[in-house]
C-alpha cells in the first residue's frame, strides 16, 4: 500500500473518533447557555440564611415567615418517659442539624446512607426553621403527663361550617416546617420520619406555600394574598413588638403549669377554597364579603390613598354603610376593646392538593395561628365567624389543636425538658 495516495496520513473518520474520545475523556465541552436540564439560578446567599435554634422561645413562631412551609401531625409510640425523652432528645439533635446545617456523614456504602441526598452532600440552613407543639392525646400517653396538661389546650371541634376529615385531624404531635425552598422542607421531614421512626408515626402533612412578593424601595414587602386574591396578613399583630408578643402570644398565665410558660398555642386549620365559585363572584361581592379591596387591601371606608396598614374606623360606620357588619374583617376582629384580648398572630400559607373527584381544584389556605389563650384566641374568633358569608365559599377539612412549648435555652436541654423535669418530680 506505499504508493496509495490515501496511506499518507490518518482518515477522516479516525480524526473524528479521535476527538470525540478527547472530549469524553478529558476536555469538558463549553456550555454556552443554559440548558434544559440545569437546576434553577438562586440568589446565592439564600441556602446560606439561618436562623438560630437556641433560645427562650421555639423559632417559627414569630420568625418572619419564608416562601414554603409545611406541616405534618404524628402519632407517638412511647411507653415511658424515658421513652418520651428519647423521642425528644432525637428530634432535638435532627432539629439542631437540619436547622443549622453541616456536611452529610458518609457512611459504608454497603449501609443505607445517613441522608436521603436530596440536598445533596452538604446541608444548607435555608431558613429553615422547626416548631414542635405537643396535642391533647400527648398528655394521654402517660399518666405522669396527664396532670401537667396545658391548661386551655383542648382537642378541635367540628364548627358549623366544617366538613371535617378524620385522617386530617389532630395527633399526638405536630411539626411545622418552614423554610425557603420546599425541597428543604421536604428533606427535614424525610430526615425526621427516617431518624425516629422508633417513636413517631406519621399521620397527615400538608405543603404551603407564599409567593413571594418585590420589596419596594425601602425594603418592605405587603402581606401575600391567598387564593381568593385578596392580601391575607393584613392588621397581623406587630411581631417585632415584644410587648405585644408577650401579651398576645407567649403562655404566662399564673394557672397554667410553670414548664408552658415561654410557649404558645397552635391553631392549624386546612380550609378548602371553593375557587370555581369564587372565581364567578362579583368583585364588588368579593370585597363586601372580605370588608377589603381586592388589589391593595385596603379597609372599604378607606380613601384612595389608604393601604392595607390603614385601620377601619367601625366607630364611625355603625350600620355598615361602608363594610357590612358581617363582613369577615368586621366579625374577627371588631376593634372594640373587649376584643382585644382575642388577638392571634397569622401565620398562614396556600396549599395546593391537585383536583378532587368531581373535577374542582382543591386548594385553600393551611391557617396557622399561636396565641397565649387558645380560647381567647382563635376559638372566640372563629366563634364569631360562624355563619359568615364567606362560608360559602371555604369549607375547614383539618387541623387540630397544639402547644409548642417553650425554647431550648441552652444546648444541654432538649425540646419539652422543663416538661419531662417536671414529670419525673410528680
Amino acid at each position: 500500500m506505499a504508493g496509495c495516495p490515501f496511506s499518507s496520513g490518518p482518515s477522516r473518520r479516525s480524526v473524528l473518533i479521535g476527538l470525540g474520545s478527547v472530549g469524553t475523556l478529558g476536555v469538558v465541552p463549553a456550555r454556552a447557555a443554559p440548558q434544559v436540564e440545569d437546576a434553577p439560578a438562586r440568589e446565592p446567599d439564600l441556602a446560606g440564611r439561618q436562623v438560630p435554634f437556641y433560645g427562650a422561645h421555639q423559632a417559627g413562631i414569630t420568625t418572619p415567615r419564608p416562601a414554603a412551609g409545611l406541616i405534618a401531625s404524628f402519632d407517638i409510640v412511647a411507653t415511658s418517659l424515658d421513652e418520651m425523652e428519647r423521642m425528644l432528645r432525637g428530634l432535638t439533635e435532627r432539629v439542631v442539624f437540619l436547622t443549622q446545617g453541616g456536611e452529610v456523614p458518609q457512611r459504608d456504602p454497603k449501609l443505607p446512607p445517613a441522608d436521603s441526598g436530596l440536598l445533596g452532600p452538604v446541608i444548607e440552613p435555608d431558613n429553615l426553621t422547626i416548631t414542635l407543639g405537643l396535642g391533647a392525646s400527648f398528655f394521654d400517653k402517660l399518666p405522669e403527663l396527664a396532670p401537667l396538661k396545658p391548661a386551655r389546650l383542648e382537642r378541635m371541634v367540628q364548627f358549623p361550617n366544617d366538613a371535617l376529615v378524620a385522617a386530617d385531624c389532630h395527633g399526638d404531635i405536630s411539626l411545622q416546617f418552614c423554610a425557603n425552598l420546599q425541597d428543604t422542607n421536604l428533606h427535614a421531614l424525610r430526615d425526621v420520619v427516617k431518624n425516629l421512626s422508633e417513636f413517631l408515626v406519621l399521620r397527615w402533612m400538608v405543603e404551603g406555600s407564599v409567593p413571594p412578593v418585590t420589596p419596594a424601595p425601602d425594603g418592605s414587602t405587603p402581606s401575600a394574598r391567598n387564593f381568593l386574591g385578596f392580601r391575607d396578613g393584613s392588621a397581623n399583630p406587630d411581631s417585632t413588638d415584644a410587648e405585644l408578643m408577650r401579651r398576645v402570644v407567649w403562655t404566662s398565665q399564673p394557672d397554667e403549669p410553670d414548664w408552658t410558660h415561654g410557649g404558645s398555642y397552635q391553631a392549624i386549620r386546612i380550609i378548602r377554597n371553593f375557587v370555581e365559585r369564587w372565581d364567578r363572584a362579583p368583585l364588588a361581592e368579593q370585597e363586601r364579603i372580605l370588608g377589603r379591596t381586592k388589589m391593595t387591601g385596603a379597609p372599604l371606608d378607606g380613601d384612595a390613598t389608604a393601604t392595607e396598614h390603614h385601620l377601619p374606623d367601625f366607630a364611625a360606620d355603625p350600620e355598615g354603610e361602608r363594610t357590612a357588619l358581617d363582613a369577615h374583617i368586621r366579625l374577627a376582629n371588631p376593634r372594640s376593646p373587649e376584643s382585644e384580648r382575642n388577638l392571634i398572630l397569622r401565620r398562614p400559607f396556600n396549599y395546593s392538593r391537585g383536583a378532587t373527584t368531581n373535577g374542582q381544584l382543591d386548594q385553600g389556605l393551611l391557617f396557622i395561628c399561636y396565641q397565649s389563650d387558645l380560647r381567647a384566641g382563635f376559638i372566640t374568633v372563629q366563634e364569631r365567624l360562624n355563619g359568615e358569608p364567606l362560608e360559602e365559599y371555604i369549607k375547614p377539612v383539618g387541623g387540630g389543636y397544639f402547644f409548642a412549648p417553650p425554647g431550648v435555652p441552652r444546648p444541654e436541654d432538649y425540646l419539652a425538658s422543663t416538661l419531662i423535669t417536671e414529670a419525673r418530680r410528680s
